[in-house]
């Protein structure tokens, strides 16, 4: 009788995992107990003094970990990262990650966490899928302190003659709500507040935690907060923090948020989490200031973006490595079988059988994430995240298809074997950087029109045929290049499901056109926010969200986390 293996979960493998003090972490990249802000005995932030001694050192390489366009069946590019990184450290080199913070929305949602998988993990996972340090939480509090300002500036005169109809800043939350997404507030007479119309966006959608995440240093923080528009004045020019004149309040409440976080993987590789904007909405990169640090306190960093090449790598590379220091070397792209054959056809229950066929077919969405990573200059290895599920001929038929087209492959087992399993990626990554030196360039200039930028990335990236706007998006794009807002950088709100805006369009859809249905300054991170299909700044829960699931036993440990 065949007797299946029992398959631990996630938090059982890191319940399981013998964590050491933070303090000997810190002692493998040369810092002391002085230099870290301790946060109990497993956790730590880096000093602000710290931050600035590390700012003279020279800098290590930074790989970046992107996928392609994800699905239900899961792709591990989290996991990947870790494993990546633990595997480095076993082959003797001084290697650290550099990833987000998971938000509480997704993680009681349907998404679940995002601290890798198996015994490529990053810890302790309990405390970082949920309150971690409180930094979602001082976001939070900033977004909304900043809410209930402007509207006690309405109620107390409105001297910057505000347009109450014209108010862009939203309240958030770090849950998924969707009946927050509307709201009315002000009611109940003159007492209460000017009755008006309002929302919630969740916390990592809020521009704050982009900002935070550009933020070069404290100062920059502030700066950059003073620039985010919050409104628009009867004569319909923008209003922003600075002439509010509380971006002082607001640095006070984030000045404990902006030092990033020092925690160990189950191999106890020195991990720096910080930051989490979506990567759909946002620009979904970890924080320049944590992959800034990570690199100069180890000769290889593996950091993540969010979601597929066409979205997280592409802000990663357009966005966050506009900033001094941040160009990476080379680039994982994480496949699975399971993820491909969805891309071919297949449906969730069929993804059990072996089919080379519809792997052949979804083969396609991977190439055109290889030709995206290729326009930037930048060398490459596929990793193909191996699943329990998959069979040898289909290993085999993926291995033939990378290795037919000259595509550099590497099988990857980090989820069951930890660091063991991503030898074969990080030997084929240290040949590359020993070979090929990067010539990474942006796909645009910031002087190009705000109109062309967003054509080259729906054009480059996503393989669309056109771009269309609606009208109100094409009054936007004229009032924004008469501020002067023209000159940024665009950060596309789409779909992760799909190279297109229609998340049913799997594959590698063609003679698509993207449609831009609003824009969205975000001036204080520093990019034009395009939104394209029905992309939500608020999503909703599935009808049996994961927290269901979850509880606490009589000891304290968290049950169902995932």
């Amino acid at each position: 009788m065949n007797v299946k293996p029992i398959v631990k979960s996630d938090i059982e493998i890191a319940q399981a995992s013998e964590m050491k003090p933070i303090t000997e972490i810190a002692e493998k990249i040369g810092l002391i107990e002085d230099d870290l802000e301790l946060f109990g005995k497993y956790k730590a932030k880096l000093s602000a003094e710290t931050l600035k001694k590390l700012s003279t050192k020279e800098s290590g390489k930074i790989i970046l970990v992107t996928s392609i366009n994800p699905t239900p069946a899961g792709e591990g590019k989290s996991t990947v990262t870790v494993g990546l990184a633990d595997a480095f450290n076993r082959l003797g080199k001084k290697a650290m990650v550099a990833m987000r913070e998971p938000s509480l929305g997704p993680t009681m949602g349907i998404k679940g966490g995002a601290t890798g998988g198996g015994y490529s993990q990053v810890l302790p996972m309990e405390d970082i899928n949920l309150h971690f340090t409180g930094d979602l939480h001082a976001i939070t509090t900033a977004n909304n302190a900043l809410a209930a300002l402007i509207d006690n500036h309405l109620q107390q005169g409105n001297l910057l003659n505000i347009d109450q109809r014209r108010i862009v800043w939203k309240r958030a939350l770090d849950l998924n709500d969707r009946a927050l997404r509307k709201i009315v507030i002000g009611l109940g007479g003159p007492v209460q507040g000017v009755p008006r119309e309002d929302g919630f966006d969740i916390t990592v959608a809020s521009e704050i935690m982009a900002v935070l995440c550009l933020a070069s240093d404290l100062q920059n923080l502030k700066e950059r907060l003073g620039k985010m528009v919050i409104a628009y004045n009867y004569d319909k020019q923008p209003v922003t923090v600075a002439d509010l004149g509380v971006e002082g309040a607001l640095t006070l409440l984030l000045k404990e948020a902006v030092k990033p976080n020092l925690v160990q993987t189950i191999e106890h590789t020195p991990a720096l989490v910080h930051g989490g904007p979506f990567a759909n909405i946002a620009h979904g990169c970890n924080s320049v200031i944590a992959t800034a640090a990570a690199s100069k306190l180890a000769d290889y960093v593996v950091t993540e973006a969010g979601f597929g090449a066409d979205l997280g790598a592409e802000k990663f590379l357009n966005i966050k490595a506009r900033t001094e220091g941040i160009d990476p070397e080379a680039v994982v792209i994480v496949a699975t079988i399971r993820a491909l054959k969805m891309h071919g056809g297949l449906s969730k229950p069929e993804l059990g059988k072996e089919d080379t066929e519809a792997l052949t077919r979804g083969f396609a969405n991977l190439k055109k994430h290889i030709e995206t990573i290729e326009c930037f200059g930048l060398p490459y290895v596929v990793a193909i995240n191996r699943f329990i599920s998959d069979s040898e001929n289909e290993i085999a038929t993926l291995t033939d298809l990378c290795s037919g087209a000259g595509i550099p492959v590497a099988l990857t087992e980090v989820w069951e074997k930890g660091g063991q399993g991503g030898l074969e990626l990080a030997q084929k990554l240290l040949g590359i950087l020993d070979e090929k030196a990067a010539k990474f360039s942006h796909l645009y200039d910031l002087s190009l029109p705000l109109e062309e930028k967003i054509l080259t990335v729906a054009q480059t990236v996503y393989g669309a045929t056109k771009v269309e706007y609606s009208t109100k998006a094409k009054k936007q794009i004229k009032d924004f290049e008469s501020f002067g807002w023209g000159v940024l950088p665009v950060c596309m709100a789409k779909t992760q499901y799909s190279l297109s805006d229609d998340p049913s369009k799997l594959g590698r859809p063609s003679d698509f056109t993207i449609t831009i249905r609003e824009l969205k300054p975000s001036i204080g991170a520093g990019f034009i926010v395009a939104l394209t299909g029905d992309v939500m700044t608020m999503p909703g829960l599935p009808k049996t969200p994961a927290a269901m699931n979850m509880d606490v036993d009589e000891e304290g440990n968290a049950v169902g986390l995932f």
